[in-house]
This record gives structure tokens, sequence and C-alpha cells, in this order.
């Protein structure tokens, strides 16, 4: 069996109200993570994150020891923010040891050179979203806000989340994926040949231009059907697609 240089995932959205998705988080660590040289966790991993102030809540901290203990095990824990966990910051970092990258990164990895992102910076046609992005994602935003109490971060939070969701509802399917070009310009500025992320919630391989985009899946195991998985690269530079269960279900 050929060793795993690198696993991908995203979009797990844990909270306490899904334990299930926990469980198959935990799972995944402890069964296939831990066997890899490489975890790239690249986005949303929490359905938020108010700050690391909040690191000392039981489930946070039962997140954080899981990854830790993956460290432990001598796997390099990479982390890029997503669109709910942007805030996670050098607290949260040193506790779980991981290691906190820009938003978009390339690194060689099984004789590819692979690009990785949350994907939400390249939905340019979401206007709107992308005018709050640019806005929190400024450190004087940031640095304002978890000033705040973290009770009033977390209400503050909880309203975003509703407008959301009703905004989601009357936005077309193209305005929520991302935008071709803003793909094409990631190629060109990185010079990747592979690209991985998430947000989007559409799982794929496409093909652009002779390179290869994977976008990853969220995870919800008592979706019907199901839905999670991962992607893996090995040393011989094979990239595989999985499901919950670890068997492939695409390359």
């Amino acid at each position: 069996m050929s060793a795993v240089c690198a696993l991908f995932i995203s979009d797990l959205h844990l909270q306490p109200a899904h334990p299930a998705t926990s469980e198959a988080f935990f799972d995944f660590l402890e069964r296939h993570a831990r066997h890899a040289q490489q975890l790239y966790l690249l986005g949303d991993l929490f359905e938020y994150w108010a700050g690391d102030d909040d690191i000392a809540d039981p489930f946070h901290q039962q997140v954080v020891a899981a990854l830790r203990a993956v460290s432990d095990a001598g796997v390099a824990v990479y982390w890029i923010a997503g669109n709910r966990d942007f805030l996670v910051g050098a607290g949260f970092a040193e506790a779980a040891n991981v290691i906190l990258l820009p938003e978009t990164w390339v690194a060689e990895i099984g004789g590819h050179k692979v690009v990785v992102l949350h994907g939400d910076a390249q939905c340019t046609q979401d206007t709107k979203y992308m005018e709050f992005r640019a806005m929190v994602r400024q450190p004087a935003w940031q640095a304002q806000f978890t000033a705040m109490p973290l009770a009033q971060r977390k209400a503050i939070i909880a309203g975003l989340r509703a407008d959301s969701r009703k905004e989601q509802s009357g936005k077309s399917y193209e305005i929520m994926d991302v935008t071709p070009q803003a793909i094409l310009d990631v190629f060109h500025d990185t010079g990747a040949d592979v690209m991985i992320h998430g947000h989007t919630h559409r799982p794929a391989l496409h093909h652009v231009d002779g390179k290869r985009r994977y976008v990853l899946p969220d995870w919800e195991p008592e979706a019907t059907p199901p839905r999670g998985g991962w992607i893996a690269i090995d040393e011989h530079g094979a990239i595989t697609r999985h499901g919950l269960d670890g068997a492939v279900i695409a390359s």
C-alpha cells in the first residue's frame, strides 16, 4: 500500500448540535489522518468561531485535543480559514498544534504543484458577500469585534447566520459557485496543476485547461444520502476521493 502524503477536508461545520458529524470527524482522525504525513483543513471546520477566548468551551476542547493527538503522532496539520472560522488565531493554533496558512497556499505534494484554498474568495459574482468578506477580514474590524464580550459576539454571529440563510434562498446556483475566471486567475498566479478547495458543498472533479480542480464535500453523515469525505494524495502522485467510510469513490 502506498504511503499517504496528504489528506484534505473542509466544511465539516462542527457543532455540538450535530454529534454524528463530530464522531465521523474523530473517527477520520484516528483511522486515517494520524497515518498520513500531512493533513490540510481547508476551512469551515467549525460552524462558527467567535474568537480564541472561546477555546475553553468543552466541545472546542474535545476538537483541540483530537487535532493535537494527530499532530503528536507526527502529522503536520495545516489550517486555512473558512468563511465561518476566520477568527481562529494563534491561541487555537498553539493549543491544537496546527500551522496557520494564508488563504491561498501552494505545496509540492506527490509530484504535483497543488494550490489549496477555502474557495469563498473565488465566488466573485456574489458581490454582497464579497463586500462583507473584505470588511471582516480587515485586522482593524477583527480587533474591534473580538474586543466585545464573547456572549455579544455569539449573538451577532447568530444573527448574521440567520440573515445569510435568508439571502442564500434567493441566490442562483451560479452566484453561489466559484467564478470560472477567478479559478483561472488562481491557476495562472500560482502555476499549480492541481487545485483543492471546499466552500461550495458541490464535490466534483473539474478539468480546467489541462489542470484539475477538486471540490471537497461538506459533512453531514445523517443526511439522505450521507455527505462527507476527503481527498488523498499518495507518494506516487495518485489523487483519490473518498467517502465517509474511507472507500475510494473516484480518482
